[in-house]
């Protein structure tokens, strides 16, 4: 007697194809060329290259470089309020290092970065060692660090002059035709990817967003890669403050006024999960570069600002929608 046995073929051998894989991994890919094309459609202007430019100009001094500290701390199943504030501190203490108390260049950038670091530290601090939730913690920093950054400017801005002109040269000059704040943006996202995806630091905070008590049982130390997170986005948000300073000429407490919003908005698109565990460095530059499309369409659709920042919150809840439905905020 001859018994038939069906062999249970894989998905992937049945010819299944995994859409929700496709969706988050180039979901994010597919927004941008489609924002693309309607920019391109809605104005003449917009593939020129002075506009382009000035879109990755914007990008790379408000939401862009922040958004990998950003990446890095939302891995870890964090959340990080206080960059817009300790960008606008950056920004004040450039200003004050600089044109107020005569430090040099490379001191002043050392400084601001010491400061927006140290900012990170305490945030880190607070939340990996008494377990402070990262909302409610990083909310406090937001308003020490603007209150700061009011206190030292005294509510005024704060000229650079010519003891800040290297960093006005370096927030208007060019390489190869190419801003250098962009060209800086560019390096950073580059050695985020390494560091995200060649090295034992990105490998583990990863893991702490998929299951933090499954890697603090096998020994390491998890407290301690929490606080560098949160360090990494202080550090990148002073950066973006030295960058605003240069290309103003100012340091100013009003600079990063709802940039944490972006700067979420920019990593949530770009397909991370706020749960933590999943996402990606290209997919983050992709979803910066979106939300500066987004910002330069308006600005060319004529849509005042105060409008701007509504459809920038209903573009959150559209890509939360998008996670879910995909399946990335499932536990």
């Amino acid at each position: 007697m001859t018994h038939t046995t069906d062999t249970v073929m894989p998905q992937e051998q049945k010819g299944f194809v995994d859409y929700h894989s496709i969706v988050q991994r180039f979901g994010t890919l597919a927004i941008f060329l489609v924002l693309v094309a309607v920019a391109t459609w809605w104005s003449d202007s917009f593939l020129t290259r002075g506009n382009l430019l000035n879109v990755l100009r914007q990008v790379a001094s408000t939401a862009g470089i922040m958004a990998v500290g950003m990446l890095f701390v939302i891995l870890t199943r964090g959340i990080d309020l206080s960059v817009g504030s300790v960008m606008a501190l950056g920004s004040v203490l450039t200003g004050y290092f600089c044109a107020m108390l005569g430090y040099g260049t490379g001191a002043t950038i050392f400084l601001v970065l010491l400061c927006g670091a140290a900012c990170g530290l305490v945030t880190g601090g607070f939340i990996a060692y008494l377990r402070l939730p990262s909302f409610v913690m990083s909310l406090a920093m937001m308003a020490v660090a603007r209150g700061l950054s009011l206190i030292i400017s005294e509510g005024r801005p704060i000229p650079l002059s010519d003891a800040g002109a290297a960093f006005s040269s370096f927030g208007s000059g060019f390489v190869l035709g190419i801003p250098q704040p962009v060209i800086l943006m560019f390096a950073i996202y580059i050695a985020g990817g390494v560091v995200l995806n060649f090295t034992r630091f990105g490998r583990v905070i990863t893991a702490i967003g998929s299951n933090e008590e499954a890697v603090r049982l096998s020994g390491i130390a998890v407290p301690r890669y929490i606080v560098a997170v949160y360090v990494i986005s202080g550090l990148l948000a002073g950066l973006a403050g030295i960058i605003a300073a240069s290309r103003t000429g100012v340091g100013s407490a009003q600079v990063g006024i709802g940039a944490e919003l972006n700067v979420i908005a920019a990593v949530v698109i770009g397909g991370a999960s706020l749960m933590g565990g999943k996402g990606g460095v290209i997919n983050t530059l992709l979803g910066a570069l979106v939300m500066g499309i987004i910002t330069n369409i308006m600005n060319l659709a004529g849509v005042p600002g105060y409008h701007q920042q509504v459809y920038m919150g209903a573009i959150i809840v559209v890509a939360m929608l998008l996670q879910y439905s995909t399946g990335s905020l499932k536990r």
